[in-house]
């Protein structure tokens, strides 16, 4: 008798050992789940989210090489070139129906007139002078520049697919576009759809 309850002892207290230990293994996980990330985490967090977002596509100027098309390293991100001539847009077309892109992506045109890739570096003519909270708004609301009271964000810009966005992530790509270089590029201004010839 005595052997059997020396037995379940020590089995009730293995148990509660392994309960104990359990328990705090989760907690630290927890704890460590839940730390800041370090500046450097939240930028390669940003540069992450910015590159499979497909912020290139659009905001970056290309070239054409063997490979197809490359981005511009000391332009990248920052929008529309204001140096480049604009292409005229087919008004013919567009009333048929069809959006139509510049060769890399940085000028559409269709129902809402023609529009042009922002500059998102950190110069003053791209996001240099914005808060995180015009970025979000702007991000996840479609507000342009993150203002209240003015217009909306212009197609083909996917803004409806970021109303959710996490804050977190809107920070590490903020803080990120914030770490790049800056391009002093000042996007021309939509044209709208009255003005096309």
């Amino acid at each position: 008798m005595k052997a059997i309850i020396t037995m379940l002892a020590i089995i009730t207290m293995l148990f509660f050992l392994s309960f104990c230990t359990g328990k705090k293994e989760t907690t630290d996980q927890a704890t460590m789940q839940t730390a800041e990330p370090t500046q450097e985490e939240l930028i390669a967090k940003g540069e992450y989210l910015v590159t499979i977002g497909g912020c290139n596509d659009c905001h970056s100027p290309k070239k054409m090489t063997e490979k197809g098309f490359e981005i511009i390293p000391e332009t990248m991100l920052s929008g529309y070139p204001a140096d480049r001539p604009i292409m005229v847009a087919d008004k013919s077309s567009i009333a048929k129906g069809w959006g139509l892109m510049n060769y890399d992506l940085t000028q559409a045109a269709g129902p809402w007139g023609v529009s042009f890739s922002a500059n998102l570096t950190p110069d003053p003519t791209g996001i240099g002078n914005w808060t995180e909270e015009q970025f979000k708004k702007a991000l996840t609301q479609g507000k342009f520049k993150g203002m209240d009271g003015g217009r909306m964000l212009l197609p083909p810009m996917p803004w409806f697919n970021f109303t959710n966005m996490k804050d977190e992530d809107v920070s590490a790509i903020f803080a990120y576009l914030k770490s790049i270089k800056p391009v002093n590029n000042l996007v021309p201004a939509p044209i709208s759809p009255e003005e096309l010839k």
